[in-house]
Protein backbone atom coordinates (compact mmCIF):
# COMPACT_ATOMS: atom_id res chain seq x y z
CA UNK A 1 0.00 0.00 0.00
CA UNK A 2 1.71 3.39 -0.90
CA UNK A 3 2.13 6.07 1.79
CA UNK A 4 0.28 9.10 2.24
CA UNK A 5 2.26 12.20 0.72
CA UNK A 6 2.12 14.62 3.33
CA UNK A 7 2.79 18.24 3.72
CA UNK A 8 6.16 17.38 5.26
CA UNK A 9 7.01 15.31 2.54
CA UNK A 10 6.48 18.41 0.10
CA UNK A 11 8.54 20.73 2.07
CA UNK A 12 11.23 18.75 2.53
CA UNK A 13 11.01 18.17 -1.39
CA UNK A 14 11.40 21.91 -1.51
CA UNK A 15 13.47 22.73 1.66
CA UNK A 16 11.34 25.03 3.03
CA UNK A 17 9.16 25.05 6.41
CA UNK A 18 6.04 22.94 6.33
CA UNK A 19 4.15 26.28 7.12
CA UNK A 20 5.39 27.71 3.80
CA UNK A 21 3.86 24.80 2.12
CA UNK A 22 0.45 25.63 4.14
CA UNK A 23 0.93 29.27 2.83
CA UNK A 24 0.87 27.97 -0.70
CA UNK A 25 -1.37 25.32 -0.50
CA UNK A 26 -4.09 27.36 1.29
CA UNK A 27 -3.17 30.82 -0.13
CA UNK A 28 -3.35 32.22 3.42
CA UNK A 29 -0.02 34.72 2.66
CA UNK A 30 2.52 35.57 0.18
CA UNK A 31 4.96 33.66 -0.69
CA UNK A 32 8.32 35.04 -2.97
CA UNK A 33 7.51 33.47 -6.39
CA UNK A 34 10.72 31.61 -6.59
CA UNK A 35 9.94 29.74 -3.18
CA UNK A 36 5.91 29.38 -4.33
CA UNK A 37 7.40 27.33 -7.61
CA UNK A 38 9.79 25.10 -5.70
CA UNK A 39 6.77 24.39 -3.49
CA UNK A 40 4.42 23.60 -6.50
CA UNK A 41 6.91 21.89 -7.80
CA UNK A 42 7.38 19.38 -5.06
CA UNK A 43 3.82 19.38 -4.79
CA UNK A 44 3.77 17.93 -8.57
CA UNK A 45 6.91 15.22 -7.71
CA UNK A 46 5.03 13.88 -4.53
CA UNK A 47 1.48 14.01 -5.87
CA UNK A 48 0.40 15.44 -2.85
CA UNK A 49 -3.57 16.08 -2.39
CA UNK A 50 -4.20 18.89 0.04
CA UNK A 51 -6.70 17.97 2.82
CA UNK A 52 -9.37 19.61 1.61
CA UNK A 53 -12.03 18.82 4.20
CA UNK A 54 -9.34 20.70 6.80
CA UNK A 55 -9.16 23.74 4.25
CA UNK A 56 -12.72 24.41 4.41
CA UNK A 57 -13.14 23.97 8.31
CA UNK A 58 -9.94 26.75 8.46
CA UNK A 59 -11.23 28.70 5.65
CA UNK A 60 -15.43 28.77 6.12
CA UNK A 61 -15.83 28.43 10.13
CA UNK A 62 -16.84 25.23 10.26
CA UNK A 63 -18.25 24.35 6.62
CA UNK A 64 -17.14 21.50 4.59
CA UNK A 65 -19.80 21.53 1.56
CA UNK A 66 -21.30 18.14 2.39
CA UNK A 67 -24.41 16.88 3.21
CA UNK A 68 -25.02 13.55 4.51
CA UNK A 69 -27.93 11.30 2.67
CA UNK A 70 -29.02 7.89 4.48
CA UNK A 71 -31.83 6.40 2.86
CA UNK A 72 -32.76 2.13 3.20
CA UNK A 73 -33.19 0.82 0.29
CA UNK A 74 -31.80 2.89 -2.77
CA UNK A 75 -31.98 -0.20 -4.97
CA UNK A 76 -36.17 1.00 -4.69
CA UNK A 77 -37.09 2.48 -7.97
CA UNK A 78 -38.45 5.52 -5.77
CA UNK A 79 -35.53 6.22 -3.96
CA UNK A 80 -33.25 5.79 -7.27
CA UNK A 81 -35.00 8.62 -8.49
CA UNK A 82 -35.52 11.10 -5.11
CA UNK A 83 -31.52 10.44 -4.87
CA UNK A 84 -31.27 11.73 -8.30
CA UNK A 85 -32.95 14.60 -7.58
CA UNK A 86 -31.47 15.09 -4.23
CA UNK A 87 -28.06 15.27 -5.97
CA UNK A 88 -28.93 17.53 -8.52
CA UNK A 89 -30.13 19.89 -6.32
CA UNK A 90 -27.34 20.00 -3.79
CA UNK A 91 -24.81 20.01 -6.57
CA UNK A 92 -26.62 23.28 -7.74
CA UNK A 93 -25.66 24.53 -4.29
CA UNK A 94 -21.84 23.66 -4.66
CA UNK A 95 -22.60 20.78 -2.42
CA UNK A 96 -21.28 17.19 -2.21
CA UNK A 97 -22.88 14.05 -1.00
CA UNK A 98 -22.45 11.34 0.93
CA UNK A 99 -24.55 8.57 0.42
CA UNK A 100 -25.59 5.12 2.42
CA UNK A 101 -28.52 2.88 2.69
CA UNK A 102 -29.34 1.81 6.08
CA UNK A 103 -31.24 -1.28 5.02
CA UNK A 104 -33.71 -0.99 7.46
CA UNK A 105 -31.57 -1.47 9.86
CA UNK A 106 -31.99 0.62 12.84
CA UNK A 107 -28.80 0.09 13.90
CA UNK A 108 -26.85 0.48 10.71
CA UNK A 109 -28.72 3.76 10.80
CA UNK A 110 -27.12 5.36 13.52
CA UNK A 111 -23.52 4.00 12.70
CA UNK A 112 -24.07 5.78 9.24
CA UNK A 113 -25.27 8.88 11.23
CA UNK A 114 -22.44 8.64 13.62
CA UNK A 115 -20.08 8.06 10.30
CA UNK A 116 -21.33 11.10 9.12
CA UNK A 117 -21.23 13.54 12.03
CA UNK A 118 -17.28 12.40 12.23
CA UNK A 119 -17.03 13.40 9.18
CA UNK A 120 -18.58 16.45 9.81
CA UNK A 121 -21.10 16.84 7.23
CA UNK A 122 -22.94 20.19 7.05
CA UNK A 123 -26.86 18.30 7.47
CA UNK A 124 -28.19 15.54 6.92
CA UNK A 125 -31.70 14.11 5.08
CA UNK A 126 -32.33 10.65 6.63
CA UNK A 127 -35.71 8.44 5.10
CA UNK A 128 -35.62 6.63 9.22
CA UNK A 129 -35.53 3.19 9.24
CA UNK A 130 -38.50 1.58 11.00
CA UNK A 131 -38.13 1.22 15.06
CA UNK A 132 -40.24 1.60 17.96
CA UNK A 133 -40.43 4.43 19.72
CA UNK A 134 -37.79 6.43 21.12
CA UNK A 135 -36.00 6.73 17.96
CA UNK A 136 -32.10 6.26 18.87
CA UNK A 137 -31.35 8.33 15.43
CA UNK A 138 -32.95 11.14 16.23
CA UNK A 139 -32.57 11.56 19.76
CA UNK A 140 -28.60 11.41 18.45
CA UNK A 141 -29.26 14.38 15.65
CA UNK A 142 -31.08 16.03 18.35
CA UNK A 143 -28.55 15.99 21.09
CA UNK A 144 -25.87 16.38 18.58
CA UNK A 145 -28.11 19.94 17.15
CA UNK A 146 -26.98 18.28 13.41
CA UNK A 147 -29.04 20.26 10.89
CA UNK A 148 -31.31 17.35 9.71
CA UNK A 149 -34.29 17.06 7.64
CA UNK A 150 -36.61 13.90 7.31
CA UNK A 151 -37.64 12.87 4.06
CA UNK A 152 -40.69 10.44 2.76
CA UNK A 153 -41.36 9.02 6.33
CA UNK A 154 -42.49 11.98 8.20
CA UNK A 155 -42.82 10.56 12.00
CA UNK A 156 -41.10 13.76 13.89
CA UNK A 157 -42.79 17.37 14.04
CA UNK A 158 -39.42 17.57 16.34
CA UNK A 159 -37.66 17.61 12.81
CA UNK A 160 -38.31 19.51 9.26
CA UNK A 161 -40.21 16.86 7.24
CA UNK A 162 -40.97 16.67 3.23
CA UNK A 163 -43.13 13.28 1.64
CA UNK A 164 -45.55 12.54 0.40
CA UNK A 165 -49.37 12.14 2.04
CA UNK A 166 -49.75 8.90 1.67
CA UNK A 167 -53.10 8.43 2.49
CA UNK A 168 -54.52 10.13 0.11
CA UNK A 169 -52.64 8.06 -2.12
CA UNK A 170 -54.10 4.77 -0.94
CA UNK A 171 -57.87 6.34 -1.40
CA UNK A 172 -57.29 7.66 -4.41
CA UNK A 173 -56.21 3.90 -5.08
CA UNK A 174 -59.11 2.09 -3.21
CA UNK A 175 -61.51 4.61 -4.37
CA UNK A 176 -60.72 3.96 -8.12
CA UNK A 177 -60.82 0.13 -7.49
CA UNK A 178 -64.50 0.78 -6.51
CA UNK A 179 -65.41 2.82 -8.94
CA UNK A 180 -64.33 -0.04 -11.46
CA UNK A 181 -66.43 -2.60 -9.45
CA UNK A 182 -64.33 -4.10 -7.22
CA UNK A 183 -65.54 -5.18 -3.25
CA UNK A 184 -62.49 -7.37 -2.23
CA UNK A 185 -59.72 -5.12 -2.51
CA UNK A 186 -56.36 -6.34 -0.70
CA UNK A 187 -52.98 -4.53 0.39
CA UNK A 188 -49.35 -6.60 -0.24
CA UNK A 189 -47.98 -3.96 2.68
CA UNK A 190 -44.36 -2.64 2.86
CA UNK A 191 -41.80 -2.97 5.57
CA UNK A 192 -43.34 -2.83 9.03
CA UNK A 193 -43.07 0.38 10.85
CA UNK A 194 -41.64 2.19 8.99
CA UNK A 195 -43.93 5.73 8.63
CA UNK A 196 -44.90 5.30 4.91
CA UNK A 197 -46.27 1.86 5.63
CA UNK A 198 -48.36 2.78 8.90
CA UNK A 199 -50.00 5.26 6.98
CA UNK A 200 -50.51 3.42 3.82
CA UNK A 201 -51.98 0.42 6.09
CA UNK A 202 -54.05 2.80 8.46
CA UNK A 203 -55.22 4.78 5.04
CA UNK A 204 -56.38 1.10 3.30
CA UNK A 205 -57.98 0.23 6.94
CA UNK A 206 -60.05 3.67 6.84
CA UNK A 207 -61.38 3.25 3.05
CA UNK A 208 -62.18 -0.44 3.57
CA UNK A 209 -64.53 0.90 6.35
CA UNK A 210 -65.90 3.57 4.75
CA UNK A 211 -66.93 1.26 2.18
CA UNK A 212 -68.10 -1.24 4.49
CA UNK A 213 -65.93 -3.44 2.55
CA UNK A 214 -63.64 -6.69 4.13
CA UNK A 215 -60.76 -6.15 5.27
CA UNK A 216 -59.56 -9.08 7.39
CA UNK A 217 -57.03 -11.45 5.70
CA UNK A 218 -56.74 -9.01 3.29
CA UNK A 219 -53.83 -6.77 4.31
CA UNK A 220 -50.64 -8.94 3.52
CA UNK A 221 -46.82 -7.84 4.36
CA UNK A 222 -44.78 -8.04 1.53
CA UNK A 223 -41.66 -5.48 3.11
CA UNK A 224 -39.40 -4.17 0.79
CA UNK A 225 -38.58 -7.41 -0.92
CA UNK A 226 -39.98 -8.86 -4.39
CA UNK A 227 -39.99 -12.50 -3.11
CA UNK A 228 -41.76 -11.41 0.40
CA UNK A 229 -44.28 -9.90 -1.84
CA UNK A 230 -44.40 -12.63 -4.29
CA UNK A 231 -45.02 -14.98 -1.25
CA UNK A 232 -47.47 -12.96 0.43
CA UNK A 233 -49.40 -12.08 -2.79
CA UNK A 234 -50.03 -16.24 -3.67
CA UNK A 235 -51.59 -16.71 -0.12
CA UNK A 236 -53.91 -14.28 -1.35
CA UNK A 237 -54.77 -15.89 -3.57
CA UNK A 238 -54.68 -19.09 -2.35
CA UNK A 239 -57.52 -18.13 0.09
CA UNK A 240 -60.79 -19.86 0.14
CA UNK A 241 -62.30 -15.81 -1.06
CA UNK A 242 -59.38 -14.11 -3.05
CA UNK A 243 -59.68 -10.49 -3.72
CA UNK A 244 -60.48 -9.14 -7.26
CA UNK A 245 -58.39 -6.85 -6.87
CA UNK A 246 -54.36 -5.94 -5.22
CA UNK A 247 -52.52 -3.10 -4.49
CA UNK A 248 -48.95 -2.89 -4.43
CA UNK A 249 -47.89 -0.81 -1.13
CA UNK A 250 -44.32 -0.24 -3.30
CA UNK A 251 -42.38 -0.28 -6.09
CA UNK A 252 -40.75 -4.11 -5.21
CA UNK A 253 -43.98 -5.03 -3.84
CA UNK A 254 -45.45 -4.48 -7.11
CA UNK A 255 -42.91 -6.71 -8.50
CA UNK A 256 -43.71 -9.46 -6.72
CA UNK A 257 -47.57 -9.51 -7.12
CA UNK A 258 -47.06 -9.25 -10.93
CA UNK A 259 -44.76 -12.25 -10.28
CA UNK A 260 -47.37 -14.40 -8.30
CA UNK A 261 -49.86 -13.41 -11.19
CA UNK A 262 -48.15 -15.20 -13.76
CA UNK A 263 -47.78 -18.10 -11.00
CA UNK A 264 -51.23 -18.37 -11.32
CA UNK A 265 -51.67 -17.84 -14.99
CA UNK A 266 -54.15 -15.04 -14.40
CA UNK A 267 -55.06 -12.36 -16.63
CA UNK A 268 -54.97 -8.72 -15.27
CA UNK A 269 -56.95 -6.69 -15.70
CA UNK A 270 -59.67 -10.07 -16.54
CA UNK A 271 -58.96 -11.96 -13.92
CA UNK A 272 -57.45 -9.76 -11.16
CA UNK A 273 -56.72 -6.29 -11.11
CA UNK A 274 -53.53 -4.18 -10.15
CA UNK A 275 -52.59 -0.93 -8.49
CA UNK A 276 -49.47 0.39 -7.34
CA UNK A 277 -47.96 3.26 -4.93
CA UNK A 278 -45.10 4.64 -6.50
CA UNK A 279 -44.79 5.22 -11.00
CA UNK A 280 -41.46 4.32 -12.59
CA UNK A 281 -40.64 4.26 -15.74
CA UNK A 282 -41.42 0.95 -16.86
CA UNK A 283 -44.70 0.57 -15.39
CA UNK A 284 -45.79 2.22 -18.76
CA UNK A 285 -44.04 -1.07 -20.09
CA UNK A 286 -46.13 -3.62 -18.68
CA UNK A 287 -48.87 -5.43 -20.61
CA UNK A 288 -51.12 -4.07 -19.63
CA UNK A 289 -50.14 -1.01 -18.34
CA UNK A 290 -50.01 -0.42 -14.38
CA UNK A 291 -52.26 2.42 -13.02
CA UNK A 292 -50.50 4.00 -10.00
CA UNK A 293 -50.27 6.85 -7.87
CA UNK A 294 -47.13 9.13 -8.65
CA UNK A 295 -45.01 11.07 -5.71
CA UNK A 296 -44.38 14.30 -6.89
CA UNK A 297 -39.79 13.38 -6.74
CA UNK A 298 -38.74 16.87 -7.93
CA UNK A 299 -41.07 19.23 -5.50
CA UNK A 300 -40.16 16.42 -2.65
CA UNK A 301 -36.56 16.82 -3.08
CA UNK A 302 -36.18 20.63 -3.32
CA UNK A 303 -38.27 20.67 -0.06
CA UNK A 304 -36.01 18.91 1.52
CA UNK A 305 -33.26 20.66 0.43
CA UNK A 306 -34.80 23.80 1.46
CA UNK A 307 -35.27 22.98 5.09
CA UNK A 308 -31.62 21.90 5.26
CA UNK A 309 -30.66 24.94 3.77
CA UNK A 310 -32.74 26.43 6.62
CA UNK A 311 -31.91 24.56 9.13
CA UNK A 312 -28.38 25.17 8.50
CA UNK A 313 -28.28 28.79 8.17
CA UNK A 314 -30.95 29.04 11.16
CA UNK A 315 -30.93 26.28 13.90
CA UNK A 316 -33.17 28.17 15.97
CA UNK A 317 -35.91 28.73 13.29
CA UNK A 318 -38.88 26.13 14.35
CA UNK A 319 -39.05 23.07 11.99
CA UNK A 320 -41.86 22.64 9.50
CA UNK A 321 -43.45 19.70 7.46
CA UNK A 322 -43.84 19.92 3.74
CA UNK A 323 -46.59 17.43 2.69
CA UNK A 324 -47.61 16.74 -1.42
CA UNK A 325 -50.14 15.54 -2.68
CA UNK A 326 -49.55 12.37 -5.23
CA UNK A 327 -51.32 12.16 -8.76
CA UNK A 328 -53.43 9.11 -9.69
CA UNK A 329 -51.75 8.20 -13.34
CA UNK A 330 -54.92 6.15 -15.03
CA UNK A 331 -53.46 3.34 -17.19
CA UNK A 332 -55.47 -0.30 -18.15
CA UNK A 333 -54.91 -2.73 -15.07
CA UNK A 334 -58.26 -1.86 -13.01
CA UNK A 335 -60.86 -3.31 -14.85
CA UNK A 336 -63.27 -5.50 -13.11
CA UNK A 337 -62.98 -9.41 -13.61
CA UNK A 338 -64.81 -11.18 -16.37
CA UNK A 339 -64.72 -14.20 -14.75
CA UNK A 340 -63.69 -15.23 -10.80
CA UNK A 341 -60.58 -17.76 -10.72
CA UNK A 342 -60.98 -20.84 -8.71
CA UNK A 343 -59.05 -20.54 -5.58
CA UNK A 344 -58.78 -24.41 -5.40
CA UNK A 345 -56.48 -24.26 -8.90
CA UNK A 346 -54.97 -21.72 -7.02
CA UNK A 347 -53.64 -23.73 -4.37
CA UNK A 348 -52.50 -26.55 -6.44
CA UNK A 349 -50.91 -24.10 -8.21
CA UNK A 350 -49.45 -22.98 -5.08
CA UNK A 351 -48.67 -26.38 -4.23
CA UNK A 352 -46.55 -27.08 -7.45
CA UNK A 353 -44.43 -23.58 -7.72
CA UNK A 354 -43.92 -24.00 -3.50
CA UNK A 355 -44.45 -20.73 -3.12
CA UNK A 356 -46.52 -21.34 0.86
CA UNK A 357 -47.22 -18.79 2.19
CA UNK A 358 -49.95 -17.80 5.07
CA UNK A 359 -51.99 -15.28 4.65
CA UNK A 360 -52.22 -13.00 7.84
CA UNK A 361 -53.10 -9.46 8.47
CA UNK A 362 -50.64 -7.14 8.60
CA UNK A 363 -50.23 -5.96 12.23
CA UNK A 364 -48.66 -2.57 11.41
Amino acid sequence: MTALVTMSDVARRANVAVSTVSHVVNNTRHVQPETRAAVEAAIAETGYVPNSLARQLARGGGQTNTIGVALAAVSNPYFIDLVGAIVRGLSARGKMVFLADTAEDPAREIEIIRSFHRRRVDGILLAPAGVSAPWPTLDYLARNKIPSVLVDRLIAPAFSQAGCDNALGITLLYDHLRRRGHERIALVAGQPLIASTTQRVAAFRACAQAAGAPVTGLIVTGTSDVAAARRATCALLAAPKPPSAIMAGNNHAMIGVMQAIRDYGLTVPEQMAVVGFDDFEWADCFQPRLTVVRQPVEAIAEAALTLLDQAMETPAAPPQTRIFAPELILRDSCGAPIKPFSPESARVRQAHSGLVASSQDCSV
